[in-house]
This record gives structure tokens, sequence and C-alpha cells, in this order.
């Protein structure tokens, strides 16, 4: 599996539908889960971006899947990043001359 980081603002929409995040969130792990993509970490936070999910996903092709079909809904945008983990950096290193 690998780690990807989706940071995450509300849009109109969502913002005016704020009440209903927590119902909302419930309903993208269980869209995560199908996709066979695990939510590690959902925290709603303070700052330029209104939540930041970490999940760990099969493959590009299925996080960037479950990013269009939230984005698909309307309430949110997201900004998605592959993150990578102590081991694979030190296998990154070790390609380095």
């Amino acid at each position: 599996m690998t780690t990807y980081i989706l940071l995450v603002n509300w849009t109109d929409q969502g913002i005016r539908d704020v009440k209903n995040t927590l119902d909302r969130v419930k309903s993208f792990r269980k869209t995560a889960q199908a996709m066979g993509i695990t939510v590690d970490a959902l925290k709603w936070t303070l700052g330029s971006h209104d939540l930041v999910v970490t999940v760990d996903a099969p493959d590009d092709e299925t996080v960037t899947r479950l990013g269009m079909a939230l984005g698909q809904l309307g309430n949110v945008r997201t900004t998605t990043m592959r993150a990578f983990g102590e081991d694979e950096m030190a296998r990154i290193l070790k390609g380095l001359p």
C-alpha cells in the first residue's frame, strides 16, 4: 500500500452545509473502504486547509478515483500528495550516487 496525504478545502456548498461534516466523513470512509483504501487519519484543521487526511491506497489510480468521487459531490476540493515512509526513503537514498 502507498500512503497519500489529501489537503481538503470546503467549497461554498460544503461550508453552507458544514453541520453535516461528520456524516460526510462517515460516507467518505465507506467509499474509501469500498475502493480498498484505508483512512489512517482525518483531522479538521485551522489555516490554509480545512481538513488533512492520510490514506493508504493500492496505487495512484485508486486514490485518484477516490478524489474524483469526492469532488463530484461538490462539498470539497482536494490536493493529493504522495508520501514516503522511512523505509521507502532509505531505498530512495540508496540509489543516490
